[in-house]
């Protein structure tokens, strides 16, 4: 299946990113090279566009479209996001000039139906992002105990059915392994009552989110991850994020505001004894327009947060 998957807020992104056109830029989630190529398109002999992706897939496709593609130096490497640090470690890099993240899943690995994300799709629960890890969606489906499996779809997929969703999965894998995606969608269609199935998003979409989450563990990685981002940004740097749900974005807008802070300490103390000194200036957010989420559906939850380093 060939690699496809349409850039969200692509102009935006490199507009906001790109001010240094022989500078360092770091492109976290390459994915298809959508916006690691627009990045690259604005930089100069001088400059380096580095993309980091886990999934091989990305990694096969993205080195065809962006190697040797275009006058700035750019190189690929294999890691998860949260280790883009040791990437840059490896390579002789210290500061760097931009650094973006497009969180969540491709629409590549939507559509894959062998790779299990999709609800849409018959195929294998699998969710990983990393074919590499352990952990996949079966497992998780049928080993979980039936407390934790209501907390993450709960947690995760803020899902209102959780408690019953999971009573019902675990009823169901008594009788066999649940080891196909419309398994899964007939088990959580049946635990959702009927009259709740008839408004809203597809009955699954929140307990698939769930565990997509929990699979890759996409959430306990983001405000590290962040800080050591903008720990790496020179001064004037800039720092891009992509969130397409609640859960994401909250964490990504809260560590934001807390690196444009500062200071921890409470508000009755007379005075700072932290030291902790404010990081970032200039946060805010852009959502996509009405033309691009009527050409884009899958755009509509998209909100671009960025911020520069003081």
């Amino acid at each position: 299946m060939e690699f496809k998957h349409t850039s969200i807020l692509l102009e935006e992104s490199v507009e906001f990113l790109i001010t240094d056109k022989n500078g360092i830029y770091v492109d976290c989630t390459m994915g298809g090279a959508g916006h690691s190529c627009g990045f690259a398109s604005q930089l100069e002999a001088g400059g380096l566009l580095l993309g980091i992706d886990q999934d091989d897939d990305a990694i096969a496709t993205s080195s065809e479209r962006l190697l040797n593609k275009f006058t700035c130096k750019t190189a690929i490497a294999k890691a998860n996001f949260k280790d883009f640090a040791q990437v840059l470690d490896n390579m002789g890099i210290d500061k760097i000039d931009g650094i973006f993240f497009d969180l969540g899943v491709s629409s590549y690995q939507l559509d894959c139906a062998e790779r299990g994300f999709s609800y849409m799709h018959d195929g294998p629960l699998d969710m990983r992002m990393n074919k590499d890890a352990k952990l996949d969606a079966a497992y998780v489906v049928n080993h979980y105990k039936e407390e934790e499996l209501a907390e993450i779809i709960h947690k995760y997929g803020e899902e209102r059915w959780s408690k019953r969703i999971a009573q019902f999965i675990v009823a169901a894998r008594k009788e066999k392994p649940l080891t196909t995606t419309f398994e899964l969608v007939d088990v959580i269609k049946k635990a959702i009552p009927k009259g709740a199935r008839l408004d809203g998003p597809h009955p699954a979409k929140r307990t698939f989110q769930a565990i997509r989450i929990e699979v890759n563990n996409e959430l306990g990685i983001l405000a590290d991850t962040m800080e050591t981002a903008v720990a790496r940004l020179k001064s004037g740097g800039r720092i891009g994020v992509i969130t397409f749900h609640s859960l994401e974005d909250r964490i990504i807008k809260q560590t934001f505001a807390k690196l444009a802070k500062g200071c921890t300490c409470p508000p009755q103390l007379p005075m700072c004894v932290c030291g902790k000194k404010p990081q970032l200036k200039k946060t805010g957010n852009i959502v996509p327009s009405a033309a691009e989420v009527e050409a884009n559906p899958r755009s509509r939850s998209a909100r671009l947060r960025y911020a520069i380093k003081i």
